[in-house]
């Protein structure tokens, strides 16, 4: 008897039934419901165009003015393209066994008393594409000036300042080049630069400059051991030449002249030095031009 009540229970069509007030409405699946009088059927949206799209963009504009497009597309479309296509080059230049050739300016950068400023030259040999080894070297001559702050103080304290000047400068140096990338500027024109940080050794030629009894005290130039270390960016135009700023510090253990004057014999040059070396750093910014060599190269692998 069981079996037979499911069985007709199954087998009956679900059809929407009248039920009192306040009781849940059945739902015939098979049949479309009706709207309720004093309403409007609503439409379906519009079947999208093949492809996916829906057609027309009445309905935005209708609810958002605000949203709706202004741009006139026959016109966008009239427009000439750009056919260039930038893309990403393996090494924009390459360093690999190529000689790079640097004049520059070094101007000093911590020495408030007395400037050690004069044009520069190194040259490079790259062993791989970020190792380099090379020599660089710095020709001070005449150039050497005191500083307006060391006459000032001179003058205020009555006490000259021990000063020394260089007269040239030669190193050995490793170099590295840990990165680098590009950059656009001037619209679409792409930089490409390198960062690189170098260590030496080397001498350097100097002499102190009579300060404190200058009418008897001249003295010679002697060369000194250095060390060189130091850090830069290159900047490059093409892919053979470049702009380049480096911050090197040489230093050394230099000579200073002797504050105190003896006065029995002020001509005895075993006085004119001060006791012990001053440990020195000489800082100074070199700002140059890079020349790579030879002008042009071939990729092994394509690009």
């Amino acid at each position: 008897m069981g079996l037979l009540v499911a069985a007709a229970l199954v087998a009956m069509p679900l059809t929407a039934s009248a039920q009192p007030k306040g009781q849940p409405k059945e739902i015939n699946l098979d049949e479309p419901e009706t709207p309720a009088e004093g309403t409007e059927p609503v439409e379906a949206p519009a079947a999208p165009a093949e492809g996916g799209e829906t057609t027309g963009l009445g309905d935005i504009c209708a609810i958002d003015p605000t949203a709706c497009p202004t741009i006139n597309l026959e016109k966008e479309a009239a427009k000439d393209l750009k056919n260039e296509t930038y893309a990403v080059q393996q090494i924009y230049a390459l360093r690999y066994h190529r000689f790079e050739v640097n004049p520059y300016f070094g101007l000093t950068m911590n020495d408030q008393f007395v400037g050690h400023n004069g044009p520069g030259l190194a040259v490079n040999w790259y062993l791989t594409n970020v190792l380099a080894i090379g020599v660089n070297g710095n020709w001070y001559g005449a150039l050497n000036t005191p500083s307006d702050f060391n006459f000032q103080t001179s003058r205020a304290a009555r006490v000259g300042e021990p000063i020394t000047e260089y007269q040239w400068n030669a190193n050995a140096n490793f170099t590295y080049v840990p990165a680098y990338g590009k950059f656009a500027g001037f619209s679409d024109f792409i930089f490409h630069y390198d960062f690189f940080v170098l260590g030496g050794v080397g001498a350097i030629s100097t002499r102190p400059m009579a300060v404190v009894d200058p009418d008897n005290r001249t003295f010679d130039w002697k060369p000194k051991l250095s060390f060189h270390v130091g850090g830069g960016l290159r900047i490059f135009f093409n892919r053979w030449f470049a702009a380049m700023f480096e911050v090197s510090d040489y230093i050394f253990f230099d000579e200073l002249e002797n504050p105190s004057v003896d006065k029995t014999n002020p001509q005895d040059k075993s006085t004119w030095l001060a006791e012990g070396k001053s440990f020195t750093n000489n800082v100074q910014a070199q700002v140059g031009l890079s020349v790579f060599l030879p002008f042009s190269w071939e990729y092994r692998l394509p690009k």
